[in-house]
């Protein structure tokens, strides 16, 4: 057996033993199953996690038993969510299941302290969220949500600003001055990854971008650098239409790299329309690809 079998199967085996004792220590009512009278041992049974991830029973039992089968991100990300796991929970099941390009303990708003969140909803109307330094969106409040619904509505793993706008087609695009904007967030982006020279969750993601757009990738060769600052960005609406807005970043202490940005209209024909979509919520849909529009 060579040292890379072995330590496959070594990683298998502890994905197996780490999937048993998540499944154990969540109680059947936590996800609303009635406790049973002829369980014996705690916690949920493999078929009720494969039924609440909506897996099969079959393949559920093989991962928790280290055989080397196949996992795809969303169904990965499916068994995180009914086992609770949070954030360094979720980036070791990924590592574990040979995925680490797709670990991130920063990627999710369960990372963030309360006080970030209420400041998120004291901020409304004004369109505010939370990126980490790869542009992943972790938090948002209710005005950032309606305005930028096409990157809200998308899973988790996939609620990524840079992906978004260098990957959607460009009539759901809600950004307009891209030309300027895009070299300085790829730039952003460069500078932050610096940081992260031969982490897999980095390197993986600008892999991937690359591929996927021959713009980032241009972009990314030239090497430019930047830090996060006060911008100004075009949005287009469905509903109102052109909304002019400064974004201003401030770093938080906590977790690393983390920035809450926060969108200032920069007229009041703008302040009006941010108004009027923080009470007229309705996301309208792209007739050609089905993306929402408002954002």
């Amino acid at each position: 057996m060579t040292t890379g079998t072995r330590t496959r199967q070594t990683r298998r085996e502890e994905l197996a033993a780490f999937l048993r004792s998540r499944r154990e220590r969540i109680r059947p009512e936590d996800v609303g199953l009635p406790p049973g009278l002829r369980r014996r041992t705690p916690g949920l049974r493999r078929e009720e996690v494969a039924q609440l991830a909506g897996v099969g029973v079959t393949w559920y039992t093989w991962l928790e038993q280290g055989r080397p089968i196949n996992a795809s991100v969303q169904v990965l990300d499916a068994v995180a969510r009914t086992l609770r796991l949070d954030a360094a929970e979720r980036e070791h099941l990924y590592r574990l299941a040979d995925m680490p390009e797709i670990a991130d303990p920063a990627g999710d708003g369960d990372c963030l302290d309360a006080e970030v969140h209420t400041i998120l909803r004291q901020l409304d109307p004004l369109p505010a969220c939370v990126y980490n330094g790869r542009y992943d969106l972790l938090a948002w409040n209710a005005a950032y949500g309606t305005i930028f619904a096409s990157v809200v509505a998308r899973p988790r793993l996939e609620r990524n600003v840079l992906w978004r706008v260098f990957t959607m087609p460009e009539c759901c695009c809600p950004l307009v001055n891209k030309e300027e904007e895009l070299p300085q967030m790829v730039a952003t982006l460069r500078a932050a990854f610096g940081r992260h020279v031969g982490e897999p969750a980095w390197t993986g993601f600008v892999t991937r971008l690359s591929a996927a757009s021959p713009d980032f990738a241009r972009m990314w060769a030239m090497h430019d650098v930047a830090r996060p600052g006060v911008r100004m960005k075009l949005f287009k609406h469905s509903s109102v239409g052109l909304i002019r807005l400064t974004s201003t970043s401030m770093a938080l202490a906590a977790p690393p790299e983390t920035r809450i940005v926060v969108y200032t209209p920069m007229d009041d024909e703008s302040r009006r329309h941010v108004e009027w979509l923080t009470v007229h919520p309705e996301v309208a849909h792209c007739p050609r690809h089905g993306e929402p529009l408002p954002g």
